[in-house]
């Protein structure tokens, strides 16, 4: 991998070579030309690709160059698809270059319809009624920008969860008002951090009348997602011959005994949510200083095989935050994390959190005011 940056001429010069390669590895694309704008005044780019079709349409790639694109520049050029005389169409695609595109970049380009490449190879150039080309796998010829903050730590999920959940959807924030919203507490500076790094990935935004707020929640949703530890949580298997509604007046009892640290979770949290995938077995958020009482209350035997209660004892007591309350039941976690534990629960959890994020997070996300 090359540590060396490059910038300038230098860089536009290796990513039109490397765009001329992508092209010509279409067979049927012949007579393509890849040349520095010609106009830079007049127009935002800094590559132009024109392409003939076999169509006698012609397709413009209007490129704009980068040495290290952020989430929060993202580019915008204003495009216009021109009619000639003859009624030959010619359609024009702006496209991203950058020596390394990283997952949320690409996720950018692809919301707005932008193509893309790097320096490696990796693309993904759409041309409507024209070509698709795309290419995934290729270890990038750059380094990529270190990544400074990890969502997926205990300290940072606490900050990230106060942002998703429906109950706070299109609140406006100060790092003050966040910091006291965090259970169990963080530190000032870790949330200037986090939120530092949101902001540069998109995530939230700057509000108009001070503050911030969040702009992307199913975005962060992902990017959580695909940090987040399910495995830090011990599971542990019990037996009890409790069933039905005995079961859930026991587990009741337990709410004041555990002072909001035990919930259901996962699969049995989701059912309360949104009804989908129904398992035998339930599922539970306890707290490790409350598993004694746990056990005495629905009468729970620990076993290797045959449970029919999955305890998982959290890593971090943050999974109790704004739990989801109703009368004559013990409380869920809330639906944001109902999600992502089940995106790891394995035996169609999946299928349960797609159903959770459509029927539930969405739509509360929508009334919010966010686009879900």
């Amino acid at each position: 991998m090359n540590t060396r940056r490059l910038s300038g001429v230098a860089l536009e010069k290796a990513l039109a070579s490397r765009l001329r390669e992508l092209l010509s590895d279409v067979a049927w694309l012949r007579g393509c030309e890849v040349s520095v704008n010609p106009a830079p005044f007049e127009r935002a780019f800094d590559l132009l690709a024109t392409i003939p079709l076999p169509t006698k349409n012609r397709v413009e790639l209007w490129v704009e160059c980068r040495d290290l694109p952020r989430p929060s520049q993202f580019p915008y050029v204003a495009l216009r698809n021109d009619f000639a005389s003859d009624g030959r169409r010619t359609t024009r695609v702006p496209v991203l270059a950058a020596p390394f595109i990283s997952e949320r970049i690409a996720e950018l380009c692809q919301q707005h319809g932008w193509g893309w490449f790097d320096l490696a190879g990796n693309c993904r150039l759409n041309v409507p009624d024209g070509f698709f080309i795309e290419r995934s796998g290729n270890v990038p010829t750059h380094s990529p920008p270190e990544l400074k903050v990890n969502l997926g730590t205990r300290e940072s999920a606490r900050i990230v969860r106060a942002l998703l959940v429906a109950q706070n959807a299109g609140r406006r924030w100060t790092q003050r008002e966040l910091l006291q919203e965090c259970q169990p507490g963080v530190s000032i500076g870790l949330v200037n951090k986090v939120v530092s790094f949101l902001r540069g990935q998109a995530f939230v935004m700057d509000h108009e009348e001070g503050g911030f707020r969040l702009s992307e929640p199913l975005g962060l949703l992902a990017a959580w997602r695909a940090v987040y530890r399910f495995d830090r949580h011990e599971r542990r298997g019990y037996f009890t011959l409790k069933q039905g509604q005995q079961l859930k007046a026991a587990l009741r009892s337990l709410e004041s005994i555990a002072g909001g640290h035990a919930a259901y979770a996962a699969f049995t949290a989701a059912e309360f949510q949104t009804p989908h995938v129904r398992q035998p077995k339930t599922w539970l958020f306890v707290g490790a200083e409350w598993e004694d009482e746990f056990r005495g209350s629905v009468e729970a035997k620990p076993v290797d095989s045959g449970d029919n209660l999955v305890v998982l004892i959290p890593d971090d007591a943050g999974v109790f935050y704004l739990q989801e309350r109703e009368a004559g039941r013990l409380a869920c976690t809330n639906a944001v994390q109902t999600y992502v534990d089940l995106c790891h629960c394995g035996s169609r959890g999946e299928e349960a959190a797609e159903a959770l994020l459509e029927q539930d997070l969405k739509p509360a996300w929508k009334a919010g005011g966010f686009k879900a």
